[in-house]
């Protein structure tokens, strides 16, 4: 286990599946929230610091400041949590419309990958976005997914149909937005005036819609929420058919983490979309 030097154990937080999380106090008396966990690849808690202050940066949401990273932990001013208010999910939803419409510099991250867990992604950048959620996305999970027999032959035959078909199912061009890149509902943290944070970011340039397909798949876009980020960055059309091919990355991430089920929907979603 690896802490800021100095910081006490307060005790344990609950809520990761990959990192060991702790409350603990610094030398100075401040408490902060450290995750933390052995095999950490190298560089990973800095892109996530770097991905933190890269969100906040539209000063459209808040992030927790980073108070201390290294090699094996990253440390967060501490957020008391509470449940989001009426008011908090349509600040979610203008704030995270404003934060993807910043905009990011290229389809991808230069010399950057998204880490969930044991697994890496990379963000090498890609000339539009249909080459890079095929080429940086589906075809690795897929080729993962096969070699580990998470997905059978014939399903991982479908996610790469999907990539073959991406010019045409991506929708109207877009320029790359300022994506989290894991915006679960669980990465949405809600503090005691019923506020939201964002947490635990995968950072890149990439396709809004990557980020709300994420967050209805697993339970954090309420019609308040979705219904302000409309009033704010209206959707193209064809937008609610592109759902599930947006959600296929996560349920593919999960196929290969955690199993069970994860399979089975990524494979049903895969045949809809491989034409």
């Amino acid at each position: 286990m690896s802490l800021p030097p100095g910081a006490r154990v307060l005790g344990s937080v609950g809520g990761g599946d990959i990192n060991r999380a702790l409350r603990v106090q610094l030398p100075g008396g401040e408490q902060a929230f450290v995750k933390t966990r052995e095999g950490a690849r190298p560089g990973e808690y800095e892109a996530e610091a770097r991905g933190l202050v890269w969100l906040a940066e539209p000063g459209a949401l808040r992030t927790p400041r980073v108070l201390d990273v290294g090699e094996g932990h990253l440390a967060l001013e501490w957020i008391e949590k509470a449940r989001l208010s009426g008011a908090g999910e349509q600040e979610l939803g203008t704030g995270l419309a404003r934060t993807h419409r910043a905009g990011a510099p290229a389809f991808g991250s230069p010399g950057a990958s998204s880490t969930f867990g044991s697994l890496a992604l990379s963000n090498e950048p890609a000339p539009d976005w249909p080459t890079f959620y095929a080429e940086r996305r589906l075809r690795p999970l897929a080729q993962l997914a096969r070699e580990s027999g998470a997905l059978a032959s014939s399903d991982a035959r479908a996610v790469e149909r999907v990539a073959d078909r991406m010019p045409d199912l991506a929708g109207e061009h877009e320029p790359p937005s300022r994506l989290h890149g894991d915006l679960w509902g669980g990465n949405v943290l809600a503090d005691v005036d019923g506020r939201p944070w964002l947490i635990d970011p995968s950072c890149y340039g990439g396709h809004r819609e990557v980020d709300l397909a994420m967050l209805r798949l697993f339970g954090g876009a309420g019609r308040r929420v979705l219904d302000a980020y409309e009033q704010e960055w209206p959707l193209a059309e064809g937008a609610e058919d592109r759902v599930e091919l947006y959600q296929l990355l996560p349920l593919l991430v999960h196929t290969l983490l955690f199993g069970g089920s994860y399979g089975q929907a990524a494979a049903r979603v895969a045949r809809r979309y491989a034409g």
